[in-house]
């Protein structure tokens, strides 16, 4: 047994999460209530409850987590000085249909912290944010279009769950990618607003922008939804520079990078201030606030005829956890996390290449990811795309009996809280993994 209470070699079991979710798909869809659940071999889990880097499940087994809330739980699960301030809030009140000192506390914070933040309006999910950053760009141009880019993720709704992880027989060309639907059931119509091109392509954006119809330009700063890619040098700039001349507007979806690379979200480390910005996840370590934030003239629309509303938006508790979660991101808190991100990085880098697996560990320093088959990090999408993804899975799958929870998809999200000896025990669980595939 390890210093992080993990059976070496052992296999856990899943039977009661097994039986849990066929039990209560009686009352609930596929037994989750988002289908982003739905993977990882053997099966959706169930859990009883979480614990700094670790999660336990009805059967008992002590894991450690790397997908971190989907990425939302920068700090690890159940941080203390949070659970005290949603207390401390509850006992105050819940909902108010009306505001709150401590969402204006709030606001300061993002508005502070977030080079593009003059101005912003919170809401309660990613993909609820996204939708008001496209009609907040339609409004000010009056333009109709949107580019968004393959592999990019910004929510599950029609108008924009379009190419974000579609097959390459069904992409199209490279320079001229095919729309891909989403989902059954999605009205086919409601694509005709997006223009879908490859990311990182300079050239290619420039050409569509020249067309003039263009309200604004969506995308992943860094692309994490698929792979964890850094723009190339001069993308981000030049992506701004062709916004202005052509009369578009740039919107960075943070929802990922925000507050997880940098406190200031991928806009400070890439040193590019777009002119909107929508956020979510870590802003409140696994509550549910988003942000729309942003140039104070275009955010001010939504007082003067553009309507954003949502009846669970700035929800006092959830206010009181995002300010407790901005004042433990300190400059402290990355410098630490980062080191042991950056040890975890390199030694499954090793292990891998011991074990005779090629594979591109890339990404940055609490949010990376592992493609196998790979001579080369991927540059976008299709690179991504042409990843052993069956061979992955495998891995994946034995680090899960081993006692190592990570996504299937190849994404690693590091917190606070995965310390030395967690990052020793998941090294040893690779080393297993890499071994048994």
């Amino acid at each position: 047994m390890t210093a992080d209470g993990i059976h070496q070699g052992a296999t856990l079991r899943f039977e009661e999460s097994a039986r849990r979710i066929a039990e209560n798909a009686r009352f609930i869809a596929g037994g989750v209530n988002s289908n982003f659940r739905l993977g990882m071999a053997p099966g959706p889990l169930v859990f009883e409850r979480g614990d700094g880097a670790h999660l336990i499940d009805v059967d008992g087994n002590r894991i450690i987590d790397y997908y971190c809330g989907m990425g939302a739980t920068v700090l690890g699960h159940n941080p203390a000085p949070v659970l005290e301030a949603v207390r401390t809030q509850a006992e105050k009140g819940i909902l108010f249909a009306g505001q709150a000192p401590i969402e204006y506390e709030a606001a300061k914070l993002i508005c502070e912290r977030v080079p593009s933040a003059e101005r912003l309006r919170f809401g309660s999910s990613g993909s609820e944010v996204a939708q008001a950053a496209m009609r907040l760009a339609r409004a000010a141009t009056g333009r109709r279009t949107i580019v968004k880019f393959e592999g990019h993720y910004h929510g599950w709704f029609d108008n924009i769950l379009w190419s974000t992880a579609p097959g390459l027989n069904a992409a199209g060309p490279e320079d001229a990618p095919t729309p891909v639907i989403g989902s059954r059931g999605q009205d086919p119509a409601a694509g005709e607003g997006l223009a879908i091109l490859g990311w990182n392509d300079l050239a290619a954006l420039e050409a569509r922008l020249a067309r003039g119809d263009v309200a604004a330009v969506l995308m992943e700063p860094a692309m994490c939804n698929q792979g964890a890619i850094a723009p190339a040098p001069g993308y981000l700039e030049g992506a701004l520079a062709a916004c202005r001349r052509h009369g578009a507007l740039l919107i960075f979806d943070e929802v990922i990078t925000g507050f997880r690379l940098a406190r200031g979200g991928a806009q400070e480390l890439f040193g590019v201030t777009p002119d909107l910005t929508i956020m979510a996840k870590a802003i409140a370590n696994g509550f549910p606030v988003a942000a729309i934030a942003g140039r104070a003239d275009l955010v001010d629309l939504f007082a003067d005829g553009v309507l954003h509303g949502g009846t669970f938006n700035a929800q006092p508790i959830a206010m009181a956890a995002m300010v407790a979660t901005q004042a433990l991101l300190t400059p402290e808190h990355y410098e630490r996390s980062s080191i042991h991100g950056r040890r975890l990085q390199d030694g499954i880098r090793t292990i891998l290449a011991e074990a005779g697996i090629k594979a591109q560990v890339a990404g940055f320093p609490l949010m990376f990811h592992v493609a196998f088959g790979l001579d080369a990090p991927a540059r976008n999408y299709r690179d991504v795309a042409r990843s052993d993804k069956a061979a992955y899975g495998r891995f994946a799958h034995a680090l899960l009996r081993r006692g190592v929870r990570v996504l299937e998809r190849g994404a690693w999200f590091v917190s606070s809280e995965h310390d030395g000896p967690v990052v020793d025990a998941t090294l040893e669980a690779v080393r297993g993994a890499a071994s048994e595939i």
